[in-house]
């Protein structure tokens, strides 16, 4: 047997240090991080300007409207993004104007694209959280599943505050009923704070868990006003980094969304602290998984 000298000694401890630290940010977060357009400010800058700025700050892409799909899409593929979320408002018992009338081509523009569609439900005849719309609910959101499984996307229901649809228990009824295995549900937190008061975090996710598509986050406080439950990342008094830990430990992979919509001062500064945040949680939880 070869005695082996220190240099080579040196460099075999470096490659094994090298190996370990790979596993180690292995265990950190996988998921992709996309910024929601209601913190990229496409008030004031273009389409270009927003993709460019995500790309220069590490974002995997964005969630977007209906307005400007074609541009989007053009500015994303040009810095290697993608557009992983589309929202929609959904009328349940609005026959004739039950949904925007652009969707339909947007689906078509999207195919193969692996965009999930966001549904946000909403009703002028039924009361938030009521199981009585649940026919036309169900009705609407297959109909668009239809369009959506033709583009081979996926469609996840959206709970918004103050919506039909308004708890993540909610959406999953009506997920449930709609029986498609492309159609899910959205876990949204500042929703969630306002709606159930940050109340059964792990039953509720556990409950969304097998129809979980997609995720969206913010810095918060558990109390107040938007202003409150809506911050940078790495603001509020909230524990945000449970709630990914929480969705990390039960192998949630899929994309997490940031929500910005209505905080102050400069887009491109909110969402660099934001991702300084998320990169802080993606390495605690390397660290406490070894």
């Amino acid at each position: 047997m070869k005695v082996k000298g220190p240099l080579t000694w040196l460099l075999l401890a470096g490659f094994f240090f090298m190996q370990s630290a790979s596993v180690a940010a292995d265990r950190g977060l996988g998921n992709p991080l996309f910024a929601m357009s209601t913190g990229t400010d496409p008030r004031n800058l273009t389409p270009r300007q927003q993709a460019r700025t995500l790309r220069e700050l590490g974002y995997a892409g964005i969630g977007w409207t209906l307005i400007d799909v074609a541009e989007m899409l053009e500015a994303l593929d040009a810095n290697g993004l993608r557009m992983f979320t589309l929202y929609a408002g959904v009328r349940i018992d609005d026959e004739d104007h039950a949904y925007d009338p652009r969707l339909p081509e947007a689906i078509q523009r999207l195919r193969g694209r692996d965009t999930i569609l966001w549904l946000a439900l909403t009703s002028s005849n039924y009361p938030a959280s009521s199981p009585k719309g649940d026919p036309e609910a169900v009705a609407v959101v297959r109909e668009i599943a239809d369009m959506a499984a033709e583009s081979r996307l996926r469609v996840a229901i959206y709970p918004h505050h103050g919506a039909w649809v308004e708890c993540i228990e909610d959406a999953v009824r009506v997920a449930r009923q709609v029986d498609r295995d492309h159609v899910g549900v959205t876990f949204n937190l500042c929703h969630w704070l306002r709606a159930s008061r940050g109340q059964h975090l792990k039953r509720k996710l556990l409950l969304a868990r097998p129809l979980l598509f997609v995720v969206t986050i913010n810095g918060a406080d558990l109390d107040g006003s938007w202003d409150r439950l809506i911050q940078p990342l790495d603001r509020g008094s909230y524990d945000v980094f449970r709630v990914v830990r929480t969705l990390h430990d039960m192998g949630y992979r899929g994309p997490v969304g940031l929500q910005g919509y209505g905080i102050p001062g400069d887009a491109r500064e909110n969402l660099a602290r934001s991702m300084a945040a998320w990169k802080a949680f993606s390495t605690r939880i390397a660290a406490e998984t070894q």
